[in-house]
């Protein structure tokens, strides 16, 4: 590890160790604060690869992990209070969310992915696993790139979904498009199979092992012929969500990743389970020429947003 890496990790740990101090994660001056000292810290482009970490800085950044999804949740839950109380229909008001346009980036970042390698336009029905009280993924893209499809949002805490439903009660279109139930992940059996798309949050499945179980699971369940979306983290930004490789995705075929260098934390990968019972082995099968070029300069660490944005404004929305 070269000295600008171990200087990163000796700031993010000490980070990690004002943030384990917190009296509470709940959204206050200090947290909030704090996380975006992290957050910043984590966002430049970093040579880093955290699986050659020390032991030790392995274990501080599981716990920071599981902390800024504790964090995460609570100010998603706050937020999702708020626009429920205060105004008639919520969904017209999503931008009182501090990071609202970065869900808008991510969001048309992914739907742009996926349609280059949909062979028809994604737009029957789709499964969000981990939507969360604040479920701003799925109602950007169903609000603004799938305007048609069903959206049917799963998460395991019934706090979040009830928290959830409340969003899109007054809104005629997303209220009769977008669902919300409360489930785990490996009591989904048929419900997949009924989804032409897949998404799996970052922060289902926190630790490698549980990743590679959510993985499994999905592989065994789905249609064949569906994609599924993941969001991972690459570099520096692993600091703050899980890795997910492409060699994890035993039976799909890897068809796209893709690391942002710009505000979007999250790297996406587009994956698909093999049509007619085939297996997939992980392996990245093929990427367009958008990707690899934006792959590259990622890379180099500049010249990314232009790279972008004129790969994504070549597909409607």
């Amino acid at each position: 590890m070269g000295v600008q890496e171990e200087k990163l990790v000796e700031k993010i740990s000490e980070i990690y160790d004002r943030i384990s101090k917190l009296p509470s994660l709940s959204p206050s001056k200090e947290a909030n604060t704090l996380f975006t000292e992290l957050v910043l810290a984590c966002i430049p482009p970093s040579p880093i690869d955290v699986s050659k970490l020390g032991k030790e800085v392995q274990e501080m950044r599981s716990r920071l992990i599981q902390l800024c999804g504790q964090a995460e949740g609570l100010l998603e839950s706050h937020y999702s209070d708020i626009l429920a109380d205060t105004y008639d229909n919520p969904i017209d008001h999503l931008n009182l969310f501090p990071y609202y346009s970065n869900y808008l980036q991510l969001s048309l970042l992914e739907y742009t992915l996926l349609a280059r390698h949909a062979t028809s336009p994604p737009t029957s029905r789709v499964a969000f696993v981990g939507s969360g009280p604040l479920p701003l993924s799925s109602l950007v893209l169903a609000a603004r790139h799938m305007r048609v499809a069903r959206f049917d949002n799963y998460d395991v805490d019934p706090s979040a979904t009830a928290r959830a439903r409340r969003l899109v009660r007054a809104d005629p279109d997303l209220g009769a498009r977008v669902a919300f139930r409360t489930a785990d992940l490996f009591g989904l059996t048929r419900e997949l199979a009924g989804h032409d798309v897949v998404f799996l949050a970052a922060l289902v499945g926190v630790e490698r092992e549980e990743k590679l179980q959510a993985v499994e699971h999905l592989a065994r369940h789905m249609a064949h012929g569906a994609h599924l979306v993941l969001r991972s983290a690459h570099g520096a930004r692993a600091f703050l969500y899980p890795v997910v490789e492409p060699g994890d995705l035993k039976g799909f075929e890897v068809l796209s990743v893709y690391h942002p260098s710009d505000e979007v934390i999250n790297s996406v990968i587009i994956a698909r389970k093999p049509k007619h019972g085939g297996v997939g082995t992980g392996a990245v099968m093929r990427t367009c020429k958008c990707c690899e070029m934006m792959q590259g300069i990622n890379h180099l660490g500049h010249g990314a947003p232009m790279i972008e944005e004129m790969a994504l404004e070549e597909l409607p929305s």
